[in-house]
């Protein structure tokens, strides 16, 4: 069951029936749930009763009946962190002394129970009667328990771990909404001629959007940018949603319920809302009715000359028109045919008395004193930091790690704060000219984000497949070479050791007939010896190879005799290994810096017997260990500047293996 979270159940998933009416009903998980929470609490319940419930967000609130009297388990449809927000606002104006249900602890000491991935309160069950709405009196009583409750509100700062919630510093953002969304309401208008309703509204929309945008520009001369720049705690809270049902009469005078959706900001928007949709239902902007609710709540929080002035001006912001047609956003034919026309022409009828009512009332700015606010350039929120003259308990009021929930409620998709989408309120064939440009922007912005999204990820894709293939390669390439290269160079123990037995024995032969090898300087050095086929070097002779073709000539045009000779005696050399002159003293170097290549001018036919490859008759012959280059020839130092050029034979090589010299 801890695993369940509450989510909004006016639709039933599945093939489960959905109910008729929702709003005196929850699914049975809930139900279950609500047990659990009450037996988090100290009380023995006999009865529970569903009062109401939000089906659509998600809350729903029951009378218990118990050991200690009637009670109140409520069930805050909104995210936990945003609930603790407005339960420690309720603490609060508690001990502020506000006539505001009290909140019972728990038995672990929280005066909340999480559980369902929600928040549940539990309060005793006060007896209240609503204010009556037929005169002045009741609209009095409410406006100043409304007063009452604002100020008990201020310096509040919530607990830590709650989200706070403010409109405190939203003022101009919703005006530029307002006229923003009236102005949609003339192309929806536009786009459905045909409907009932388009004619009257085309009449009048240009007149409800002045309205609105001289408001703004009214609010940025006036005294709100430093009223706001006060602060949050120093103004206090708003209900957002008072009215008869959530301020009723009690022990004592009027009390506030429903605090969950509380909100900093100027606190006199509540009694503006509560003006004007009095008005709304009166049909007419009665300034006698106006002047006694503003009298009522100045009374209990008194209101200073820039707080009238800023009140004026939101009353003044086409208010009423904005809430009750932006419904066609929604469904634009089926409203704009069917109630659309009637509530405007309601509105329009109401409104005629609006101008004068106001104008009657910015008379009374003398009767209220002028505030003191400290001038500051912005309204710029600031950050706050936890109450001094309230210590919370963490352990008292810290919230569960949170799991990932879904949405608050289905209708915050269709929210006034997210209507600008506005998907799917036109039909294709009925949008206007301007409707179709704007979606057709949005809908070319929205491709071209997602090519480019789509284009940069598959780019990503394809250069991290790329680097892996090419690292695979490499890798695969590499383990090539070196099988190519063990195959050519590694030899067996005892052909290393007797190829360096074999090298000091010519040095120090060298060492001791220096004469001799002087005679023979750059011969020696242009030694390339063969590899001999499992036993000890002999003294055989010496294969040489020619260098490079620009270095063989320089040395041809100094020892021409010398060239033949050289390359007879090599020849000779290859033929009768016997008759080869003493090669004793050589110079040996470890490396050859350049490739050589191998100048043959007299072809020699004879065979020699230590041949890498396949000899005439066809018999194979041991193999010597293949170089990287596939020659079977051991590289030594480059040769120096003045050097001759001997004649080698050029070994039969196996087919396919090339002879043209090392690289």
């Amino acid at each position: 069951m801890e695993q369940y979270l509450i989510v909004p159940w006016d639709t039933r998933s599945g093939s489960e029936p959905t109910p008729v009416d929702w709003d005196m009903q929850v699914p049975p998980e809930i139900d279950a749930i609500a047990e659990l929470v009450m037996k988090q609490y100290d009380m023995t319940v006999s009865s529970r009763t569903l009062i109401t419930s939000k089906p659509d967000k998600g809350g729903a609130i029951w009378r218990i009946e118990t050991n200690k009297g009637p009670r109140s388990l409520k069930l805050l449809h909104r995210t936990p962190e945003r609930s603790l927000f407005s339960v420690g606002l309720q603490e609060y104006v508690v001990q502020q002394g506000a006539r505001v249900p009290a909140l019972i602890p728990a038995k672990d000491g929280k005066l909340f129970v999480e559980m369902g991935g929600k928040l549940w309160i539990v309060t005793d069950w006060i007896a209240l009667t609503p204010a009556t709405k037929v005169d002045l009196v009741g609209a009095q009583e409410l406006c100043y328990g409304l007063g009452e409750f604002h100020r008990h509100s201020k310096g509040y700062v919530p607990p830590f771990g709650a989200k706070n919630s403010s409109r405190l510093y939203r003022w101009p953002n919703y005006y530029q909404k307002i006229a923003k969304k009236i102005g949609w309401m003339r192309e929806m208008a536009k786009a459905y001629r045909d409907t009932v309703a388009s004619a009257s509204i085309l009449a009048v929309v240009d007149q409800y959007e002045k309205q609105a945008i001289e408001s703004l520009e009214r609010l940025k001369t006036s005294a709100y940018p430093r009223m706001a720049s006060m602060g949050e705690p120093y103004w206090g809270l708003v209900h957002q949603d008072y009215g008869w049902s959530n301020g009723q009469n009690g022990p004592g005078g009027l009390w506030v319920i429903d605090l969950d959706g509380v909100s900093y900001d100027l606190p006199f928007r509540d009694l503006r809302k509560l003006i004007t949709s009095t008005m709304d239902d009166m049909g007419v902007w009665d300034t006698t009715w106006m002047r006694g609710m503003i009298e009522a709540y100045h009374q209990a929080n008194p209101l200073d000359a820039e707080s009238f002035e800023v009140l004026l001006i939101d009353m003044a912001v086409p208010n009423e028109f904005y809430k009750h047609l932006k419904e066609m956003f929604f469904d634009p034919i089926t409203f704009l045919n069917t109630e659309a026309e009637a509530i405007l022409q309601r509105v329009v009828a109401t409104d005629q008395s609006k101008a004068q009512a106001l104008a009657d009332l910015a008379k009374d700015m003398s009767k209220y004193k002028p505030g003191s606010y400290e001038p500051k350039p912005v309204a710029v929120e600031a950050t706050r930091v936890p109450s001094e003259t309230k210590a919370w308990d963490q352990k008292s009021w810290g919230l569960q790690p949170q799991q990932k929930q879904r949405s608050e409620s289905v209708a915050s998709a269709v929210s006034e704060e997210n209507t600008e989408s506005m998907a799917g309120a036109f039909s294709k064939e009925k949008k206007a000219e301007s409707f179709k440009v704007v979606k057709k922007k949005a809908k070319q912005e929205t491709k071209q984000e997602t090519k480019q999204e789509t284009k940069q990820k598959a780019k990503q894709e394809t250069k991290q497949e790329t680097k892996q293939e090419a690292k695979a390669a490499d890798k695969k390439g590499k383990k090539e070479k070196q099988k190519q290269e063990a195959q050519s160079v590694v030899k067996p123990a005892e052909r290393v050791a007797a190829e360096v037995s074999d090298r000091k024995k010519e040095e120090k032969e060298k060492a001791e007939s220096p004469q001799k090898a002087g005679r023979r300087k750059g011969t020696a050095s242009n030694v390339i010896q063969p590899q001999p086929s499992g036993k000890a070097p002999s003294n055989k002779a010496k294969q040489t190879v020619a260098p490079a073709k620009k270095k063989a000539a320089t040395v041809a045009k100094a020892k021409p005799n010398s060239w033949k000779k050289s390359g007879a005696g090599a020849s000779k050399a290859v033929a009768k290994p016997a008759a080869l002159p003493n090669t004793k003293g050589k110079a040996v170097k470890p490396a050859v810096k350049k490739a050589v290549k191998p100048a043959v001018k007299k072809p020699v036919k004879q065979t020699p017997k230590v041949a890498t490859g396949v000899s005439p008759a066809g018999n194979k012959t041991k193999r010597a260990a293949q170089s990287k280059s596939k020659h079977s020839f051991k590289k030594v130092a480059a040769p120096s500047k003045k050097m001759n050029n001997a004649v080698s034979s050029k070994p039969n090589a196996k087919k396919g293996v090339k002879t043209k010299g090392v690289r």
